[in-house]
């Protein structure tokens, strides 16, 4: 009779899976004074630079799908925060880890830790602490970065005139959350699973929010979708916003997916794309946009800024609605399942 696997504690669960070798670089290149195994981490931040921190949760069944590969929620949850970061123009450092679990199969645990780990290493980001409990499925990263002193981007800063501009395609993930879910697909598979990719792992722009700082005039993430988030930055930033709809950016996979209007209205509302908007005088815009192609990313101005207020939408030249209102946690929602 086979033995039965000795289960996993909470000490060797965090030893075994999260605990990393140590590095050749030392404390003053990564700024771990202290990491993993005291109270709390002890960090030194470079000189001259401000502390950026951003955190957030996922859940499941309201973030990602049942059954969904443990490597895509652990690249998630630290995706979703990497972008909030880019949007500030910082560089990340540092990550902690707060994950309840129904229970610690070691399998689902080294799936999770590769997806969260390994893009942790492709950002310089080291673990540095956290916490396990057990409970329904969640996982809550905090995420902390560095900007010199005065070179944070915010959202409330964009002016009068400002280009609005956003990079990559807009509406994949939504796409894909929607294939995943079992929306029937009646084109090649390469398509939709091209999309759903996008939808399981997101990339987030970190590299082009380092490289927008002292060009881009405002920058937030579009994480709600672009109806929901661009009120934000132009009500943060007291000023309206004009948006061509035919000027948002397809992906090919989803040109091939679905028809025009489907496209339109995923690329309006839905969630999930963690794209940059960015609000650029429009004498720098060429400049942004080498920036990005240098890169290998896309930017595109889909729209301006300009005295007044609230957002409206034009499309080939006439009035047009958003059918969705963008993503919000407590109200009417584009889709069900998004961050």
């Amino acid at each position: 009779m086979k033995a039965a696997a000795h289960p996993l504690g909470e000490f060797e669960l965090i030893r075994r899976f999260f605990v990393r070798q140590p590095k050749a670089r030392g404390a003053a290149e990564s700024g771990v004074i202290l990491g993993i195994g005291d109270d709390a981490a002890v960090l030194s931040l470079p000189p001259d630079t401000e502390l950026i921190a951003a955190v957030d949760s996922i859940v499941a069944g309201r973030h990602f799908l049942p059954g969904t590969d443990a490597r895509s929620i652990g690249h998630r949850a630290l995706a979703v925060n990497l972008s909030d970061l880019a949007a500030m123009g910082a560089t990340p450092a540092w990550a902690t880890l707060a994950l309840t679990l129904p229970s610690a199969d070691a399998h689902w645990l080294e799936r999770f830790s590769a997806g969260l780990l390994d893009l942790a290493d492709e950002h310089g980001v080291a673990l540095v602490g956290g916490d396990t409990t057990q409970g329904p499925l969640t996982v809550s990263v905090q995420l902390l970065g560095h900007v010199p002193r005065g070179m944070a981007l915010r959202r409330d800063t964009a002016h009068d005139g400002d280009l609005l501009a956003v990079t990559g395609t807009l509406g994949d993930a939504g796409a894909g959350l929607a294939f995943a879910s079992g929306r029937p697909a009646a084109i090649a598979s390469e398509a939709t699973a091209a999309l759903i990719q996008r939808f399981d792992y997101p990339s987030p722009r970190v590299q082009f929010g380092l490289a927008a700082r002292g060009i881009a005039s405002a920058v937030m993430d579009l994480s709600d979708g672009l109806a929901g988030d661009l009120p934000k930055l132009a009500q943060a930033s007291g000023l309206a916003a004009r948006v061509a709809v035919e000027r948002l950016p397809l992906s090919d996979a989803m040109r091939l997916a679905v028809s025009a209007s489907q496209a339109r209205e995923w690329a309006v509302a839905a969630g999930d794309d963690y794209e940059l908007l960015l609000a650029v005088p429009a004498a720098r815009f060429a400049e942004l946009a080498a920036a990005a192609s240098r890169l290998n990313l896309r930017l595109t101005a889909v729209g301006e800024l300009q005295a007044g207020s609230g957002v409206t939408w034009s499309l080939d030249g006439r009035d047009f609605q958003p059918a969705c209102g963008g993503y919000d946690h407590f109200a009417q929602a584009s889709t069900q399942i998004t961050v």
